[in-house]
């Protein structure tokens, strides 16, 4: 006979277990599924629409929440529909605007070079957050890096750069370095930050947290991720000389008139409405002003210094 202390704990076992099943549903009626009767559904192809594409140096968060309300004053000035859509990588938003799938395009310089090879025209740059039609790559390090504190010092080190089209985030950085004479092969490593989007905060977090000994970022990406880093333990190293800002560019066939209306809305934004400051606030610039190709003369010299016959790609270059 079994005794009274192995009865107890089994009887609490048996009850504990069919607690639990009950709990799970077991005890419910089983539906069975005929999984061999089906029915197609068909996803509705999205109305036409002007598309919209911010180059993905952020997440496509960021991008989304920058340059939403831009979108929605534009669409309601010149009464088209305009969709954002988000290309993955800065390779990827290249061929959607030579594919003709990103109408208005919003790029770095040096992606904009590559795209107008593809017959696509500059029509709008924007004013800084500082006021100026330019902006500068920066090097940046931990504080308590006490080894980097001016540009060589970097030489022998390991470098996270964003892209290898990034302009701030790479090749105005890389320019710098050849004034100064050093080259790719200085480096210990030169990598890039992986993954869609967000790339920008990727360099700065993989020095943050101490993988690499320093960073190529560009000019204003720090106040961007303070809710992410404690900026505070990060140092800007040197910038490089200023370059024209970011462009808008449409794709090549775009109808002249959609253009005109898109680039009349932007002009007649005004840091001094309070409504449309905090649109232009909110995507990171003080105001939209015209531009034209050979506003982008001093990228193509830079470009020739680089020794790239053709602006530089995702797998070619200087790429050590």
């Amino acid at each position: 006979m079994l005794k009274l202390k192995y009865i107890i704990p089994a009887v609490l076992l048996l009850l504990g277990a069919a607690f639990y099943f009950r709990g799970l549903g077991l005890d419910e009626n089983i539906v069975k599924v005929d999984m061999s009767v089906r029915e197609e559904i068909n996803v509705p192809d999205p109305e036409p629409a002007i598309t919209y594409a911010y180059l993905p140096q952020y997440s496509h968060k960021v991008s989304y929440q920058r340059h939403n309300r831009l979108i929605e004053y534009l669409a309601r000035e010149t009464g088209l529909t305009i969709r954002q859509v988000f290309p993955d990588t800065f390779e990827e938003h290249r061929r959607m605007v030579e594919n003709g799938d990103i109408d208005i395009s919003f790029s770095n310089p040096m992606t904009y070079i590559k795209i107008a090879g593809t017959g696509a025209k500059a029509f709008a740059r924007i004013i800084e957050p500082s006021g100026s039609p330019t902006f500068r790559g920066q090097i940046i390090a931990r504080k308590d890096n006490r080894i980097i504190r001016k540009v060589k010092d970097c030489i022998g080190k390991s470098w996270i750069a964003v892209d290898p089209l990034s302009a701030g985030g790479y090749l105005f950085v890389l320019g710098m370095f050849l004034e100064k004479g050093i080259t790719s092969d200085d480096f210990k490593e030169i990598a890039f930050a992986a993954g869609p989007g967000g790339k920008q905060e990727k360099a700065v977090l993989a020095v943050y947290a101490g993988k690499y000994d320093f960073a190529s970022i560009r000019e204003g990406t720090l106040d961007i991720v303070k809710d992410k880093v404690n900026i505070s333990k990060l140092r800007v190293v040197a910038e490089t000389k200023p370059y024209p800002s970011w462009v808008y560019a449409a794709r090549k066939d775009l109808d002249p008139k959609i253009i005109e209306l898109i680039s009349n809305a932007m002009f007649n934004l005004s840091m001094n409405k309070q409504d449309q400051s905090e649109i232009l606030k909110q995507a990171g610039m003080r105001g939209i002003i015209s531009a034209k190709d050979s506003d982008y003369d001093s990228i193509r010299v830079l470009i020739e210094k680089l020794g790239l016959s053709s602006p530089p790609n995702n797998t070619g270059g200087l790429v050590k």
